[in-house]
């Protein structure tokens, strides 16, 4: 069957991260990363000067966001990511839309995103932060030094994720007006490699990609990544260095109120004729 280039690539098996997820609520769960992210995002909430009526969280894993902005909105509805990735939202619905750590496991983002647009009223907002750019860099590194060099050759271990440019990109994409993203860069130390993997496991956030490795890792190649990790990212004190970078986005339905660019042309200066003008 020959592969449809419309449809996006199912990159993780959301049903396993469902299971991984709860699981990790049974093991008792690592939210620092989630509970740093709620509170940036009640602060960059603060300095929107509108009130919002109709909000929905979009996929937070838990009660992420519920719990700190009960103060400012009466209700937040949250809206689920199906393994289908549709979500039950009707048209113009919605004054304001937020995601918590939900998007980078997300098979068709633009489609979700465009989802989201469609769903917001004129002039309605969407706050969102996702995993992104370099995170876990590190043991992504460790894991594929250790496996080409016990096993000969590399498995997917950590998911790919997209980068600012990518996101703000999407967001364009999508019909957003004035679109921003940046990033905020976490570095959390652990004492080694299995302690950010029992962290990982405690996030719900071990690896649900569709083409990871299927069978147990051999402890052998588990001890060597350890090993290439505390070599290779370890501060003088011994402990390891694991990085997270958190791609913040927003955009706004499009709306007459907001500024909008120059028409091409309208300028009346030239920027040739500056250039070319002679300094006195």
């Amino acid at each position: 069957m020959v592969p449809n280039p419309n449809t996006a690539p199912t990159l993780f098996d959301r049903a396993l991260l469902r299971a991984r997820q709860s699981r990790a609520l049974g093991l008792g769960p690592a939210t620092f990363l989630l509970d740093r992210v709620a509170e940036d995002l009640e602060e960059r909430l603060h300095a929107v000067l509108r009130d919002f009526a109709d909000v929905a969280d979009i996929g937070t894993p838990g009660e992420g966001l519920r719990a700190p902005l009960s103060e400012r909105f009466k209700s937040i509805t949250h809206v689920d990511l199906s393994e289908q990735e549709t979500l039950s939202l009707q048209p113009e619905s919605l004054d304001l839309a937020l995601s918590a750590l939900a998007f980078q496991f997300v098979n068709d983002l633009p489609g979700v995103l465009a989802q989201i647009r469609r769903a917001l009223k004129p002039d309605g907002l969407l706050l969102a932060a996702m995993i992104g750019g370099e995170t876990l860099t590190e043991l992504r590194q460790s894991f594929a030094a250790a496996e080409a060099e016990r096993e000969g050759g590399v498995s997917p271990r950590v998911a790919p994720f997209a980068d600012l440019r990518d996101v703000g990109s999407l967001l364009q994409r999508a019909g957003f007006a004035l679109p921003v993203t940046d990033v905020d860069r976490i570095v959390v130390r652990y004492d080694d490699a299995f302690a950010l993997m029992a962290d990982l496991r405690r996030m719900g956030a071990t690896n649900v990609l569709f083409e990871r490795r299927r069978t147990p890792t051999r402890r052998a190649t588990l001890l060597r990544m350890a090993q290439i990790y505390g070599e290779r990212f370890a501060d003088g004190d011994g402990r390891i260095r694991a990085t997270f970078d958190v791609i913040w986005l927003s955009g706004w339905a499009p709306h007459e109120s907001q500024q909008q660019p120059l028409r091409p042309g309208s300028a009346k200066a030239s920027l040739a004729e500056a250039v070319r003008r002679p300094r006195r």
